[in-house]
């Protein structure tokens, strides 16, 4: 039998939650970017606007999945 977590809101609350951002540039050339809250999201891209639009993608996959197998989703409003 399988345990699932049940979340107390709707997927489009979490997705669209501010969740602080880490942008590390590249030595030879773009970025690498982060969303420490969410463990293994994060990204690369050759420009400022790729790595962000991709960083994007990483955290709505991140979190759609996360939600749909109930695993817990970090709440910024826990943090205030």
């Amino acid at each position: 039998m399988q345990n699932i977590k049940t979340q107390s809101k709707p997927l489009e609350y979490y997705l669209n939650l501010p969740y602080p951002i880490t942008l590390y540039p590249e030595p030879d050339g773009g970025y690498v970017a982060e969303i420490k809250d969410l463990p293994g999201c994060m990204t690369q891209g050759e420009t400022l606007e790729e790595v962000m639009a991709n960083l994007q993608d990483a955290k709505h996959l991140w979190l759609e999945t996360a939600y749909e197998f109930g695993d817990e989703i970090p709440n910024l409003e826990a943090k205030i």
